[in-house]
């Protein structure tokens, strides 16, 4: 029995082995394989921007994207990514949550304003229409100030954070890691933008992919000459130590003429609030009592 037993178990692994190897169940296995991946290709192809809009949102906020959408330019989606670039992708932001508040702004404001002009029928469509045109635009507005500031913050670090990274450089650590030296030794937004590249570049892209990704994520002029001079360097073959070092030099110096172009648009912009803040209330001071003597004199 034992030798049967045997025999049997050796038998099922012969013809489990040819089987396996037989052509016709490789070719059965690799044509599914094959329909998966075709399968799968397709459900990412259809799930784009418009089918995952709805993905996270209640269904009332999902009809107001909607809404928004219809009523958007039809390359409304690839703004808005691009303005949630520029603004450092907040917390929370998505660009279907924007499109959803575009969409609540319209309708809330709208209301607002139909309520105000209750009065007659003509007021109550104008303040409706203002109000929800106002709505509608108000996350635009919001998005881009955020990004506005942002991006000022960037170009008041961008200098340092040259110099810091010229000098890594200098010293001997190679760009990548003179990179993560100063991502993880500076804070704020520029910090962020360079920590980001490197983890770019750590997923596989080449540097100068992530260079010129970086350059479209900013609206800083100073920061995009920077990132298109390390792109030529390193398609000419030009030391980035070098180039770093010119760099720095030039952001200072354009930082200098910054600050004296400010200094210089200074006078003009103090003299309106000169004008009608401080100089009429100094007439008033200097000129009163004497007015009041001569009104007193002719009476």
């Amino acid at each position: 029995m034992l030798a049967i037993g045997l025999s049997a178990l050796a038998a099922g692994i012969v013809l489990a082995v040819l089987g396996v190897a037989s052509p016709r169940t490789m070719r059965r296995r690799l044509a599914a394989k094959v329909a998966a991946l075709e399968a799968y290709g397709r459900t990412t192809v259809s799930s784009g921007p418009e089918d995952q809009a709805t993905d996270g949102l209640p269904p009332l906020l999902a009809r107001l994207r909607a809404v928004a959408t219809v009523l958007s330019p039809s390359t409304v989606t690839t703004s808005l990514a691009r303005r949630l670039d520029v603004a450092g992708n907040p917390a929370s932001w998505t660009v279907e949550k924007v499109l959803a508040a575009k969409g609540l702004g319209l309708f809330a404001t709208a209301a607002v304003g139909l309520l105000l002009g209750l009065s007659s029928p003509v007021s109550a469509l104008g303040f409706a229409g203002l109000g929800g045109l106002a709505g509608f635009f108000l996350p635009d507005l919001l998005l881009y100030n955020t990004g506005g500031k942002r991006q000022a913050v960037i170009r008041k670090e961008l200098p340092d954070t040259l110099d810091m990274l010229t000098v890594c450089v200098e010293a001997g650590l190679g760009f990548d890691a003179a990179v993560a030296q100063v991502g993880h030794e500076t804070k704020g937004p520029l910090a962020a933008e360079f920590l980001r590249m490197l983890h770019e570049t750590q997923l596989g892209q080449s540097r100068v992919e992530t260079l010129r990704a970086l350059a479209d994520r900013t609206t800083v002029a100073e920061l995009r000459a920077f990132a298109s001079a390390l792109v030529q360097a390193a398609e000419l073959g030009v030391p980035t130590g070098r180039v770093l070092r010119e760099q720095a030099k030039e952001m200072r110096v354009k930082q200098r003429q910054l600050a004296e172009e400010k200094a210089q648009k200074l006078p003009v912009k103090i003299l309106f609030p000169l004008m009608f803040c401080i100089f009429p209330a100094l007439f008033v001071v200097v000129l009163g009592p004497a007015a009041i003597s001569m009104f007193q004199s002719f009476q």
